[in-house]
């Protein structure tokens, strides 16, 4: 087992390396044209998963015989189709031949489906509601320069020792320069009250910052009633729904949040570098533009040379038009990040619609439950809520981190997150009853 990230990119370098990718699920399921920028002339339709499709998806992944992966919320594999999806953009990229006239933009043609748009669906967004960004960590960022938080300490924000500790440290930073910046401790039952959200807020608040489901034990806030009341005050809320999206349904205009993030390589089963950033349309017009790049402006035309009249020289003519996510959050080639991660990612979210996420979570939720059961008798402290249904269960004990359990898991090829004194457990769709007694075998 893994217990840093170098270790661990080396060892999901296997699952990219792939060379021969045969078809997907049953025989009979259903032939699925997945879109990607430029497709190579003659390439095969790769195939997903059809509408009856079974549980666990092992043969869907390319992981080593005998290796027991319950990980995925640190970084999921990427399905074989996705793979052979990116190596086919990779291809065209490297292609030369005659193409329509270009659009400007990056991405594929106007009528495929596209990253953004497949999004969009899966949280019940709208696509101009919906920003490429980097990282989670980068949408985090963009909402609070947005918001003014990063130069204008005029107010506060409030946030919970659950939400995701690159934010916090973002945040502490700014409480450096002058913010004021509240964090409700979380309760001995390793929850956030939402009544100590609520005592932490006044009407100063401009932001209020959580994670839908905690990286950490998968606590889950009700975040209609965290907007309620933040709205109430007169803050925005912003959710980091890395751990939920892809991972069960979710909902994000029922949830009532005005922002929220997310990377692609945990439950979308994407890749580093290309995540979303959603921003409630009613929002968009009331803040201000936190970077400017090429991409943000459609009608943008340069003067040269200059034919305008001596004393009007503009060098670059350009318009905004009406505000959307993308035109107010992105800049440069960031936009469609590279074709070969785009052509992947959209792939990806293909698989998880043809699977469905409700299936997903029922088929990961006994192995969670078995998992609840059975490790506290083995002496660790079950801090997972136990009615949480998100893709998350942890478990504490002090200094496991530090004892001879990663040389134990090692040696059985089980890999699981630890920390220093609790491990997290994130079973996902090539996942199996038997993958759960090997680990609780590694574990006794």
């Amino acid at each position: 087992m893994s217990i840093n990230r170098r270790d661990l990119l080396t060892g999901l370098g296997g699952f990219a390396a792939t060379t021969a990718l045969g078809p997907f699920g049953r025989p009979d399921a259903a032939r699925t044209v997945l879109p990607f920028a430029i497709p190579p002339e003659g390439a095969a339709p790769a195939e997903l998963p059809g509408p009856q499709a079974t549980f666990p998806r092992k043969a869907d992944f390319n992981i080593e015989d005998g290796y027991t992966y319950i990980n995925a919320a640190y970084t999921h594999p990427i399905p074989r189709v996705s793979v052979e999806a990116a190596r086919r953009a990779s291809e065209a990229r490297g292609t030369l031949r005659p193409t329509p006239p270009p659009s400007g933009r990056i991405g594929g043609s106007a009528s495929a489906p596209n990253p953004r748009a497949l999004f969009a669906e899966l949280i019940n967004a709208k696509p101009s509601e919906i920003a490429y960004v980097s990282s989670t960590s980068a949408g985090e960022n963009l909402v609070v320069r947005a918001l003014g938080l990063d130069h204008r300490f005029d107010g506060n924000v409030v946030t919970d020792g659950l939400h995701f500790e690159g934010a916090i440290m973002h945040l502490l930073e700014l409480q450096k320069r002058g913010l004021d910046v509240r964090v409700v401790k979380p309760t001995k039952d390793f929850r956030v009250d939402l009544k100590d959200l609520e005592r932490a807020m006044n009407r100063k608040t401009k932001l209020v910052e959580v994670s839908s489901a905690a990286m950490y034990n998968g606590f889950q806030h009700d975040l209609k009633a965290v907007a309620d009341l933040a709205h109430a005050h007169g803050a925005y809320v912003y959710a980091d729904i890395a751990h939920t999206a892809g991972a069960e349904p979710f909902d994000v205009k029922a949830s009532g949040v005005d922002f929220a993030s997310c990377s692609s390589f945990k439950w979308l089963m994407g890749d580093f570098g290309l995540g979303f950033l959603y921003a409630r349309e009613e929002v968009l017009p009331k803040i201000q533009r936190p970077v400017v790049g090429y991409y943000q402006a459609p009608n943008l035309d340069a003067n040269y040379p200059p034919y305008l009249p001596a004393g009007e020289y503009r060098p670059v003519d350009y318009s905004y038009g009406p505000p959307t996510a993308a035109s107010m959050f992105e800049m440069g080639t960031l936009t469609g990040s590279t074709m070969t991660n785009l052509a992947l990612l959209a792939s990806s979210l293909a698989y998880v619609k043809a699977l469905g996420v409700a299936n997903i979570q029922a088929h990961r939720l006994p192995m969670i439950r078995r998992l609840q059961q059975e490790v506290p008798r083995l002496g660790y402290t079950a801090v997972t809520p136990p009615n949480a249904t998100g893709g998350n269960v942890s478990f504490a004990k002090a200094g496991l981190g530090d004892g001879d359990l990663p040389k134990r898991f090692a040696a059985a090829k089980v890999n699981v997150r630890l920390g220093r004194d609790w491990m997290r457990l994130s079973p996902s769709v090539y996942n199996d009853m038997g993958d759960v007694e090997r680990f609780l075998a590694a574990l006794a």
